[in-house]
């Protein structure tokens, strides 16, 4: 990978030969683990501006209707978060010359709040391309990271590094945006006085060499010769309040959009078919009458069968559903396309053919896009001869992918199965990994949250949900924390287990797969993205840190792990404790600046008032833990959470503790089930009683 300067540009299809479709990563760590940034794509014309309001992309409007762009969401990594954005570049359109990314933040943070903010494009094998790092960040709450722009007949890629003290909003309007409220905390301050800061006003553009947004060299000082000139910033915003949507004049020339909220539904400029999450009222006489299913499973007796139907199932219905078949390929590669699919397909391979269970085929322009597929349900394991062979296949006949399929959920740094590729052939193939939690999250988040265009499309994919989700189907995702479990929960119980054991990191391992399905089912219920958080710094090595929590959990006997939600500043953090056996969630919520102690306590009983009454609270103080109790005992007396010396209260730690299942599978007395119960009871039965908390913290940033 080459890495760039800022100012610097480099042309995409002189890295790579397979530039024609690229993914965008824009990412960034954080010592609390809750830092976030929300990423946006600008599609300008010759003039540097928006044709329309289709093209701007953000989380409300995460996809372009020909395919060009495509937000793919966020992916944890071991450092932090990584937003990724698919980008198809022979399906942009001839008007437009630029892709702008950027990222902002909200809430009143800034920029300078993260870490290790990087910008990598990757061609569509997924090698990584071309890098480029920001630093310096500080009172910013918008960037421009980069740009993709065309030369001639080539794609170029610039390093921009671009910062805006005023947010989204003011970013959005340098390229003819017209805003129609301010959501995301206006400027640095976010006092949202109705008056503009400077950033983003009508002033005469800057000269060369004269200081941009928030300090930064203008456009015209960055030494990128051959760059599209930039585009002037435009008239003023005026921040304040949110405010309804405006009435669109459509002689003004400008393509609003609204401000930045946390928790709206998508945006898109085409009407979206969702199903209601309550079923309308059965028919049915009685319990035992089932309703007819469009993938039947009771029928299904060994592996194999659930091999072949799963595969079946799946494919067709990608072909199908545009947007769940470019959801699930885009990540891998895939151009945008007609999409079609086939199983069972023989391929010459030594002395006998080979039949991999599935192939996703796609056509764009003229040109096809091959993935084989290999799939395994129940728990199976994957076989790393037979992903082997597909490899050595797909590389001979010029295929592009091998997709791996199985309730397992892959991991950074922890390969699913251990292939060779041979550095002497000049094809590349990819060999990816997708867990059945993945396909069902993102059907959940299709069919409930983001919608799709046509209704029978709707019931098509909540048809494989309930197949995905059918006891027998066998597509249940991560179900085992494997054969470690046992015996490292016995040495932790009768203190047997030494430091350095290596099934302790088995077991640290399947933890973490564990926590990123809650994760997934959790995101899908909720329509927002739920993310392990990761404290380790940025090229920090997976397995050195994994083997430094196993450490941790022999010498300790618990195993941790963090996770938030979208749109939320809260942490949860869950541990399981093997030694006394006890799932423990807590989150920590900081008290209201000025307000007196037990002002803050009374109003933090009442926003608890639905919540368990085993719901443990305890006050934080600078010296450490302050009074606590349960909030049975707490409603009463919430003076019974003052510390006694008065001493000043920081916060409070909300905790729920929750009987641990032993059996290392996924059954009423398993381990994971019992994890997945408490991380959900926590969040229905906690956390989302603390919308109120959130929103007044963050107007005070």
């Amino acid at each position: 990978m080459q890495e760039i300067s800022k100012g610097a540009n480099v042309s995409l299809t002189g890295l790579s030969e397979d530039a024609g479709a690229v993914v965008v990563s824009l990412s960034w760590t954080s010592a609390s683990g809750a830092g976030d940034a929300d990423v946006s794509v600008l599609l300008l014309d010759e003039n540097g501006k928006v044709r329309s309001e289709n093209d701007f992309y953000f989380y409300n409007n995460p996809a372009a209707d020909d395919g060009s762009v495509q937000l793919l969401g966020k992916t944890p990594t071991d450092s932090g978060d990584e937003d990724r954005i698919g980008v198809d570049l022979t399906a942009v359109a001839d008007d437009v010359v630029r892709i702008v990314v950027a990222a902002s933040r909200y809430g009143g943070a800034t920029f300078g709040d993260l870490d290790d903010l990087r910008m990598t494009v990757a061609d569509r094998s997924g090698e990584a391309l071309v890098g480029f790092s920001i630093e310096g960040a500080g009172v910013e709450t918008a960037f421009i990271f980069g740009e993709l722009y065309r030369r001639g007949e080539e794609w170029k890629f610039r390093a921009v590094g671009q910062g805006y003290e005023t947010g989204l909003a003011g970013l959005a309007t340098d390229f003819g945006i017209d805003v129609d409220g301010e959501g995301d905390g206006g400027g640095a301050d976010g006092d949202g006085d109705g008056e503009a800061d400077g950033h983003g006003s009508a002033e005469a553009p800057a000269a060369a060499g004269e200081p941009g947004p928030s300090g930064a060299p203008s456009d015209a000082a960055v030494p990128a010769t051959d760059a599209p000139a930039p585009a002037v910033p435009p008239a003023d915003l005026a921040a304040g309040s949110p405010a309804p949507p405006a009435a669109v004049d459509p002689a003004a020339g400008a393509a609003p959009v609204p401000a930045q909220s946390r928790g709206r539904g998508p945006r898109t400029t085409r009407k979206k078919v969702t199903l209601p999450k309550v079923a309308k009222k059965s028919l049915a006489e009685n319990d035992s009458w089932r309703t007819a299913r469009l993938f039947p499973v009771p029928s299904l007796k060994s592996d194999k069968e659930r091999e072949v139907r799963a595969t079946s199932v799946l494919l067709s219905v990608m072909a199908q559903v545009p947007e769940l078949g470019r959801r699930l390929t885009a990540a891998f590669g895939a151009p945008a396309g007609r999409m079609q699919t086939f199983t069972e397909v023989a391929l010459p391979h030594g002395d006998a053919p080979k039949r991999p269970d599935g192939v996703i085929r796609v056509e764009r322009a003229g040109k096809l896009w091959t993935a084989l597929v290999e799939t395994k349900t129940n728990g199976n394991p994957l076989k790393a001869e037979q992903v082997q062979q597909y490899m050595d296949i797909a590389a001979r006949r010029g295929y592009e992918a091998v997709i791996t399929l199985s309730n397992d959920v892959a991991l950074e740094g922890a390969a699913m199965v251990d292939v060779k590729t041979d550095g002497r052939r000049k094809h590349k193939v990819s060999l990816w990994h997708l867990s059945w939690a993945e396909v069902a999250h993102q059907a959940q988040m299709l069919i409930r949250h983001e919608g799709v265009g046509i209704a029978a499309h709707a019931w098509l994919l909540q048809e494989l949900l309930e197949y995905l989700q059918h006891e027998h189907s066998g597509c249940h995702g991560f179900q085992n924390m494997g054969p470690a479990w046992v015996p490292v929960r016995n040495g932790i119980d009768d203190e047997t287990i030494g430091i350095g054991d290596a099934r302790a990191v088995d077991v640290v391992e399947s933890w973490e797969r564990l926590i990123r399905q809650v994760c997934l089912r959790l995101g899908g219920e909720l329509g927002q993205k739920a993310l392990p958080v990761q404290r380790a710094r940025r090229g920090s090595d997976p397995r050195a840190r994994r083997v430094a929590a196993a450490g941790r959990l022999c010498a300790e006997g618990r195993l941790a792990a963090e996770l938030r939600i979208d749109g939320t500043s809260s942490v949860i953090a869950v541990v399981a404790d093997l030694r006394t056996m006890k799932v423990r969630t807590s989150v920590d919520v900081p008290a209201s600046e000025g307000a007196y102690p037990l002002a803050a306590a009374k109003r933090l009983i009442r926003m608890l008032a639905e919540a368990p009454a085993d719901l443990h609270v305890q006050s934080l103080v600078e010296a450490g833990n302050g009074p606590r109790g349960t909030l049975e005992r707490l409603r009463p007396e919430p003076g019974d959470l003052l510390p006694a010396d008065g001493a000043p209260i920081a916060g409070f730690r909300l905790t729920l503790i929750k009987g641990m299942g032993n059996t290392r599978g996924n059954t009423e007395s398993g381990f994971i089930r019992s994890v997945d119960d408490a991380v959900d009871r926590f969040y229905h039965g906690v956390v989302a009683h603390l919308g109120a908390a959130e929103a007044r913290t963050g107007r005070r940033g």
